[in-house]
């Protein structure tokens, strides 16, 4: 009998750390998914901080049209998700950024330019006459450029940044958000 039931329990402590392992397992995944979404929303909001930085501080960047503001940010700036130094409360910008005005464009280096997620979004809206939903515009963009894989929240910031700069509209209704493109008066 004492032998049955310390099988028993063996048996139950064996089914136990076979259930916790595979719990583990699953959380850990779950939890490097969600790392991974975390580094890339770090990364667009770093680029948004560094573009508003350039744009409020006129005295450091000579003045350059919104489109090569937006180049320069999204292009040439932090790839790695990492902060800008700062020397004496300035920041500063990283040295791929700020050698990107005297060297030119990466046009004119022959190289090919990625158009940015805010274009291929903005791109979306104005084929469509009616707000869209971002889960929608996001399985469109997945759908015609398979190379992109951002991820919803990415996309979701990218176009709330559009919103603040004026160039989309949002819309709501209850609990669900769309967005449309914003008409110029020369449409």
């Amino acid at each position: 009998m004492p032998d049955q039931s310390a099988e028993t329990l063996r048996l139950r402590y064996v089914q136990q750390a076979t259930s916790d392992l595979k719990e583990n397992r699953r959380r850990q995944q779950e939890l490097s998914e969600k790392l991974k979404m975390l580094k890339q929303e770090e990364t667009l909001l770093t680029d948004i901080l560094s573009l508003t930085e350039r744009l409020h501080d006129p005295a450091e960047a000579p003045p350059v049209t919104e489109r090569a503001q937006d180049e320069a940010t999204f292009t040439r700036g932090r790839s790695s998700g990492t902060p800008a130094t700062t020397t004496a409360g300035k920041a500063r910008r990283p040295a791929a950024t700020r050698s990107a005005k005297s060297s030119g464009t990466a046009d004119a280096q022959g190289k090919q330019r990625r158009p940015l997620l805010g274009e291929l979004l903005t791109e979306l809206l104005a084929a469509s006459d009616a707000p869209r939903p971002a889960k929608e515009l996001r399985d469109e963009l997945l759908e015609k450029h398979p190379d992109r894989t951002p991820t919803s929240q990415v996309v979701r910031n990218t176009l709330e940044a559009l919103v603040a700069k004026g160039r989309i509209r949002r819309h709501r209704q209850k609990r669900s958000v769309t967005y449309a493109l914003v008409k110029s008066d020369a449409q």
